[in-house]
């Protein structure tokens, strides 16, 4: 195999085994390794050290012979010696209790070696500040090497282009999807994440596919906790709890929620989840005073809905639901009417106890007048302004629900429509940006029964949200509802 052959990866990893520096501060191997040992990982490196009187010289020496100290990552050149006598050894300061020196570069491993190898210069310096050269034993243990560095000294060769290192978290749980080659390992992968990453407690791993209706997977405990997969998640100034394995939640589309509820959502609309899951869209938009209708149809989604609306203190502004999307969508304009009914056409926002506090001091201070209130009201609307329809995998399949939707009302002002999906594509093509908008759309206008006339592609706002895959983008497509679907014969 040639060089102008190998990949970026592999020739990284032939300049370390090529750079003996590299080398020596690689953990040492085992393959047959299973059960995770960490006293295994235990390595004594013979170094040099320089010892000075006059500590300000530890610095003078280091800036002026760079090439003679050791450079290694994650281990500091100057190290501690020993106590000095007649201080506090409880001190915190290691300043004044600590006696350091520096570190020699690690091709110099006896002090007689120090002669040869240092510069004329640097050994001149050392004898006019009356150093003293003295060997030393840098220990690492198993807690200074990485994730990765220690799956490459166990995992066997042909497993080594590409470490299973990444996972995504959620509360205190990390979650791989570890391929199949990799399953085999997984009880020692999942144990060496959870060494080296200290707010995570347990470790997961997707066993399969999404295999239900409800977006969740079949997953297997492979590290740390296996009594509880309930966490509480913070994003968007919000708690979310929910019971991981058996509600959906993808926590790298902590950026789409926030730019949906940012740049599109403004208190006092009325914007109708769909597909709520736990509320990441109906929780902070409710928070920003925005009249949400939540829903979702897996239980326990919707129990812990419930559930965070009240964690979040957001009962005011966001009503949860559990029905089928295409159920929701009908009877969408009759549960935004009933709430308007069951609230008197408006909702009070209460103060906030900051706020609450100001008005209370100001009341305090004008006793003559009537005392302030403690809510604000916020008017009902009677027109939905958007749908929320973040079910990537159908959602574009529930669009005709929409047809018809407002037949028999007088309502001018058309909702927007966000929803998501899916644009696959095979390996062997590379479509542009622009074709893959074209494809969505056209999914688009035959679901909703209609054509470009109606509802052109420039009316559409697509939003690449990420790429599950090379060949799997997710994009968030925005329209209004054109008035012609909105009024037609159901």
């Amino acid at each position: 195999m040639s060089v102008q052959s190998l990949l970026p990866r592999q020739l990284r990893r032939l300049a370390m085994n090529l750079n003996p520096t590299m080398l020596k501060f690689q953990p040492p191997v085992n393959r047959n390794m299973r059960t995770l040992d960490r006293s295994f990982f235990i390595t004594k490196v013979p170094l040099c050290v320089v010892s000075f009187p006059d500590p300000r010289n530890i610095s003078l020496f280091s800036k002026q012979f760079k090439d003679c100290i050791l450079r290694v990552p994650r281990i500091p050149h100057v190290a501690k010696l020993e106590t000095l006598p007649g201080q506090d050894n409880t001190s915190n300061n290691d300043n004044d209790t600590v006696k350091k020196g520096v570190l020699l570069h690690d091709s110099i491993t006896k002090v007689d070696e120090c002669y040869q190898k240092l510069p004329k210069e640097a050994l001149e310096f050392l004898k006019n500040a009356n150093a003293e050269i003295l060997p030393y034993e840098k220990v690492l243990e198993y807690d200074f090497w990485k994730t990765d560095e220690i799956l490459r000294a166990v995992l066997p060769e042909d497993l080594l282009h590409d470490i299973p290192t990444g996972f995504t978290v959620t509360g205190h749980i990390a979650h791989l999807n570890l391929r199949e080659e990799f399953k085999p390992y997984d009880t020692f992968i999942g144990q060496v994440i959870l060494d080296k990453n200290g707010r995570i407690e347990t470790v997961v791993d997707k066993v399969s596919s999404i295999a239900t209706k409800f977006r969740t997977f079949p997953m297997k405990v492979i590290a740390g906790r296996d009594d509880s997969l309930v966490v509480e998640q913070r994003e968007s100034d919000c708690i979310f709890k929910f019971d991981f394995s058996k509600v959906y939640w993808n926590s790298r589309l902590h950026t789409e929620h926030d730019r949906l509820v940012s740049q599109f959502f403004q208190p006092g609309q009325i914007v109708c989840d769909v597909f709520a899951g736990v509320g990441p869209f109906a929780i902070p938009a409710g928070k920003k005073k925005v009249l949400v209708l939540a829903n979702d149809l897996n239980p326990d989604s919707f129990k812990y809905l419930q559930e965070n609306i009240q964690l979040n203190k957001v009962a005011h502004t966001v009503k949860p639901f559990e029905m089928d999307g295409a159920q929701f969508i009908r009877e969408s304009p009759r549960l935004v009417e009933q709430w308007s009914k069951s609230d008197g056409g408006k909702i009070l926002i209460p103060l906030n106890n900051n706020n609450r506090r100001k008005r209370q001091k100001k009341d305090d201070q004008k006793t003559l007048e009537p005392p302030a209130q403690h809510e604000r009201e916020i008017p009902i609307p009677q027109e939905i302004n958007h749908y929320v329809m973040n079910l990537p995998d159908s959602a574009i399949t529930f669009l005709h629900h929409f047809r018809g939707l407002l037949k028999g009302t007088n309502i001018k002002n058309m909702p927007w429509i966000h929803v998501h999906c899916f644009e696959k594509h095979s390996n062997d093509e590379e479509p542009a940006m622009e074709e893959l908008h074209k494809r969505v759309y056209q999914r688009i206008i035959d679901e909703l029964q209609t054509d470009e006339s109606t509802l052109a592609i420039t009316q559409v706002k697509f939003h690449l949200v990420r790429k599950v895959s090379p060949t799997k983008p997710m994009f968030c497509a925005s329209f209004q509802l054109p008035t012609d679907v909105a009024y037609a014969e159901q």
